[in-house]
């Protein structure tokens, strides 16, 4: 019941300081991005088991118990934006500044304004997110926190380092879900609510609706990050797991399970979805879009020299 009120209390103060749906469109900013973690949809904060410990000192050993939560953690800030140089993140546009290798950016086009156009392109950056000593604070109302992956500000993943990969598909066009039809796809064909595929891991894809665009190459981005051993140039986003601690894994689309999105730009909610999703869409006017990605932990209190196991609640 405690835990109950103080989930309460916490979305009665919450909802001070975000909108439950969305905000006009903002520049974003540390600051800003830093509030966003004050979600309690995002969070999910709750109660998943007991841990059991093996405690044993001069006279003897007993088993302790703790208990076992699980909730999400903002791991990252994911941008996803048209322009080379210009991340909607502010504090962070000097990470990736055009290079030799990659300069341009924007869309394809036909050259005949009554044709959508061709081809679109995005850039992607996958940042530490800044918010976790406030998202600390926020957490330890409700009780034990588990420790995320990410460190503020680290970059994880710039496109404008991943040339190759990103810019010309090499290999990965040559992969199986790049050339099969319904493998690895964001949605679903026969329901008619396909948003993109997610291979070809890179920045080009054909599409119609710039916001769903944007969403399918952060997508990509963060499916990349979230394995290891990818033929791209980046920092893996995982944490290893030990006793009393089990870490995110590998993003999978459409699957929350393994991660949810919370639009920041060009609008921001205090809300997490995954793609697709039926939600109000607003086109950035810049082509440029970024989202934080939660991801779910769980974990217990260490009460023992060994862990003996735990048992989860149904």
């Amino acid at each position: 019941m405690s835990l109950l009120l103080a989930s309460r209390r916490l979305r009665a103060t919450v909802a001070s300081l975000l909108l439950s749906t969305a905000t006009s469109t903002f520049a974003l900013d540390t600051a800003t991005i830093v509030s966003s973690a004050l979600s309690p949809d995002c969070l999910e904060y709750r109660v998943a088991g007991i841990c059991y410990w093996l405690h044993c000192t001069l006279t003897g050993c007993t088993v302790r118990t703790s208990v076992k939560v699980r909730h999400y953690v903002p791991d990252a800030v994911v941008s996803s934006y048209s322009n080379t140089g210009e991340n909607p993140w502010v504090e962070v546009r000097a990470m990736s500044i055009p290079n030799p290798t990659a300069q341009g950016g924007g869309d394809g086009t036909t050259n005949e304004e009554h044709e959508n156009n061709l081809a679109k392109f995005k850039n992607a950056d996958v940042i530490g997110h800044p918010g976790a000593t406030i998202f600390s604070q926020f957490v330890s109302q409700l009780g034990y926190i588990c420790a995320g992956a990410g460190t503020a500000f680290m970059p994880y993943l710039l496109s404008t380092f991943d040339t190759v990969a990103w810019r010309y598909n090499i290999p990965e066009a040559l992969y199986p879900e790049a050339l099969i039809p319904g493998m690895r796809e964001i949605g679903t064909r026969t329901g008619l609510h396909l948003w993109g595929n997610v291979y070809p891991r890179g920045g080009f894809l054909h599409h119609v609706d710039d916001h769903k665009a944007a969403a399918v190459v952060a997508q990509r981005a963060g499916d990349i990050v979230t394995r290891r051993g990818q033929v791209h140039v980046y920092q893996s986003l995982l944490a290893n797991a030990r006793p009393g601690y089990w870490p995110a894994g590998a993003l999978v689309e459409s699957d929350a399970s393994t991660g949810k999105w919370q639009e920041l730009a060009p609008t921001l909610r205090s809300t997490c979805a995954v793609f697709p999703h039926n939600r109000l869409r607003v086109q950035a006017q810049q082509g440029d879009y970024a989202w934080a990605l939660w991801r779910p932990y769980s974990c217990c209190g260490r009460r023992g020299q060994v862990f003996l196991g735990s048992i989860d609640f149904n």
